[in-house]
C-alpha cells in the first residue's frame, strides 16, 4: 500500500513538469523536420507529455517501458553500464528511446531518410534536459 502511494504520489509530481516537458518536445521536432513523433514517459510507461505521436502514445509509451526493461539487462548482463538509448530502424522509419534522468524516457519516431548521427546529437541534449525537469519535479515532492 505504501508503494502505491508513493509511485502515486511520484506520478503527480512528475505530471507538474509536463508543460515544460512539452516545450522541450516541440523545440527538438523543429529542430528535426524528420521526427513525426515525441514522448517522454516514465519509466513504468505513464506518458507525461507528447508531441504528434500517432498510432496512441499510451500503447508507445507501454512498449517503451517493456524495451527498457530489456534493454537495461542487456546491458547490464554484457557488462556495458546503466542504460542510455535504444535504436530501433524498421522498414518505415526510426524508433529511438534515450534515458531522461533516473525516472523518465524520451522516445522518438523518426522518417527514414533522417541523420541518425543528428538525432542522437540533439536527441541526447533533449533527453538530458527533459531528465533535469522530471528529477527536479521529484525532488520538489510533496511530503504527504
Amino acid at each position: 500500500m505504501r508503494r502505491a502511494l508513493r509511485l502515486r504520489a511520484e506520478r503527480r509530481q512528475m505530471m507538474t513538469a509536463e508543460a515544460e516537458v512539452l516545450v522541450e518536445l516541440r523545440r527538438l521536432r523543429a529542430r528535426l523536420p524528420q521526427l513525426t513523433g515525441a514522448l517522454t514517459a516514465s519509466a513504468d510507461g505513464l506518458v507525461l507529455a507528447q508531441d504528434a505521436v500517432d498510432g496512441g502514445a499510451e500503447s508507445v509509451a507501454a512498449l517503451t517501458a517493456a524495451a527498457l526493461g530489456v534493454g537495461q539487462r542487456l546491458a547490464d548482463t554484457t557488462g556495458q553500464g546503466g542504460f542510455r538509448e535504444l535504436l530501433v530502424r524498421g522498414e518505415h522509419g526510426y524508433v529511438a528511446t534515450y534515458a531522461a534522468g533516473g525516472s523518465a524516457v524520451l522516445t522518438l519516431l523518426a522518417e527514414p531518410r533522417i541523420n541518425v548521427g543528428r538525432l542522437h546529437l540533439e536527441a541526447r541534449r533533449s533527453s538530458a534536459r527533459i531528465g533535469q525537469l522530471v528529477d527536479g519535479a521529484l525532488e520538489r515532492r510533496d511530503p504527504n
